[in-house]
């Protein structure tokens, strides 16, 4: 480690060492003591960093403090419990420790908790067992979960914004607080993607530039509102599980469908009362006397000629430019995308709705004698159906993914042959999730881990001055096939001695995790 990796955590740099209600965990030993080091400093070697910390201090990732001398963890550890089960935990006076609730309950019901990596520290680099291996039972199946705090260079965030607003062109690059932080990758259905992070903003550009991004991250992470500002395009408020604000507007509603496919949905109910709907879309609009839907229903054609490049019948690319305007478009005025009127199927009195994918915007039209489209009030039972099309339409929100890989390092700590490990886990021997969430794992090799931030506890992520992104993930199998990939069974501890030994702090379990994590119970005696 070069020395100018090491991070002087003094008093003008370090967080004073917090307040807590439950005990802090004090190591089996101290690492030795680095040449050139102030007597009232002790070095952290969790991780590549090596913090010398000031006494009374807490290193960089605010896991580890200097102690009276000795290198201490100092957050709780995170439980997960089950929604309708009392579980105590910690080591305050007013309630005992958890093992004596655990014991307390053992009589009336199976105490269920589910060890999370939140909390829990690192190893990095894993020369040296996870911070916890822990064993437990499963539905009467002896199990044990792997606990660790990566060291994350390589993640990233990808961010699903539901909106048909224009944000940028595809791989526009994206800032925050003047950095570089990410880009504008390809749309989906009803949403625009953003990737945020990763190895080379962190660490392949400037100092400022990795600073920067690893607050980005740690910020949209911890579930917080962060500002982007995309070139050319708009600027953002993006945060996990909130509508993202536009350009200072806050969005509503995602679209039903592409203009094609609003049309679909709603023909029957548009017919009888409408002699064309034009739907407004920056993808696909849909004119419905000329889609299948309309020839479905014997409607005549309008006449109506829409703007940009016909694909099948009923159905227009390109209409207009992408913006945020009508369904997505730089448009203002619908009637902006009606390039004429055939009066060999058009006729004074037809009826036209114009809406957008949302039902955000619509307007109703008479044709006059000279079959231009006038303005008019809209029908009640027209208008019905525009609302069941804002109804139909779901929320927009902003939902973070986070994506990792854990590398081989971290992968050490867990078995003494780390591909072991890996192929365990493609072949769902072992399950990964990060915080207690459900993990999807990537197809191809290695570890590679996307998961919900919100569904991970609060506060779950951390960084260091790398600057790298610290994140809990937890391994979790069979005790038998643990044995088999050559795991640490030295270092196993049951859940009971972690319960009675350990700060700990419990969340509740999200409803929506559904069967995981597998909760587990103590071995008690």
């Amino acid at each position: 480690m070069t020395g100018h990796n090491r991070v002087d955590h003094s008093a003008d740099h370090a967080e004073a060492l917090p307040s807590t209600e439950f005990e802090v965990r004090v190591l089996d030993k101290s690492p030795p003591r680095s040449e050139n080091m102030a007597s009232n400093k002790i070095e952290c070697d969790a991780c590549p960093v090596l913090c010398q910390i000031t006494e009374g201090r807490s290193g960089a990732c605010d896991r580890y403090a200097n102690v009276q001398g000795v290198l201490t963890r100092v957050d709780p550890l995170v439980l997960l419990k089950s929604g309708d089960l009392p579980l105590e935990v910690g080591h305050s006076a007013e309630h005992g420790s958890a093992r004596d609730t655990a014991q307390k309950n053992t009589n009336e019901k199976t105490v269920e908790v589910f060890i999370t990596g939140v909390g829990a520290g690192t190893t990095y680099p894993d020369y040296k067992p996870a911070p916890f291996i822990v064993a437990s039972q499963v539905r009467g199946v002896d199990m044990v979960t792997v606990v660790t705090e990566g060291i994350f260079s390589y993640c990233s965030f990808k961010v699903k914004i539901d909106t048909d607003r224009y944000l940028g062109p595809e791989r526009a690059s994206i800032r925050h607080r003047g950095e570089a932080v990410g880009h504008v990758t390809t749309a989906e259905y009803g949403s625009q993607m953003l990737s945020l992070g990763g190895v080379h903003h962190l660490t392949g550009g400037s100092k400022k530039e990795g600073r920067i991004t690893c607050e980005m991250m740690l910020a949209l992470g911890n579930k917080q509102a962060v500002e982007l500002d995309i070139e050319g395009g708009a600027k953002l408020i993006v945060q996990a599980g909130r509508p993202p604000v536009v350009d200072g507007v806050e969005e509503k509603h995602m679209r039903v469908g592409c203009g094609s496919a609003t049309i679909g949905i709603f023909a029957k109910q548009w017919f009888g009362h409408v002699d064309e709907v034009v739907v407004v879309d920056d993808h696909i609009t849909g004119v419905l006397s000329e889609h299948q839907a309309g020839r479905c229903l014997d409607m005549p054609l309008s006449g109506i000629k829409i703007k940009g490049r016909k694909s099948t019948p009923g159905r227009y690319f390109q209409v207009a430019n992408p913006g945020s305007g009508w369904g997505g478009t730089d448009i203002a005025d619908p009637l902006e995308i009606i390039e004429g009127v055939d009066p060999e199927h058009a006729r004074p009195g037809m009826r036209l709705l114009m809406t957008s994918t949302t039902g955000e915007h619509s307007a109703w039209f008479v044709l006059d004698e000279q079959l231009h489209p006038v303005p008019a009030p809209m029908p009640p039972a027209v208008k019905k159906v525009v609302d069941r099309i804002i109804e139909n339409c779901e929320p927009s929100l902003a939902s973070v993914m986070f994506l990792a890989g854990a590398g081989g390092s971290l992968r050490a700590g867990v078995t003494d042959n780390p591909v072991w490990l890996t192929q365990s886990v493609k072949q769902a021997i072992t399950h990964v999730s990060c915080g207690g969430a459900p993990a999807y794992v990537w197809a191809g090799g290695g570890i590679t881990v996307m998961v919900d931030v919100l569904r991970m506890p609060d506060r779950s992520f951390g960084s260091v001055p790398t600057p790298a992104i610290v994140a809990p993930i937890e391994f979790t199998l069979r005790m038998d096939d643990y044995a088999r990939l050559g795991g640490h069974l030295d270092a196993v501890r049951s859940l009971e001695d972690v319960l009675s030994a350990e700060g700990t702090r419990s969340v509740q379990q999200l409803a929506e995790r559904g069967s995981w994590p597998p909760l587990q119970k103590p071995m008690l005696g």
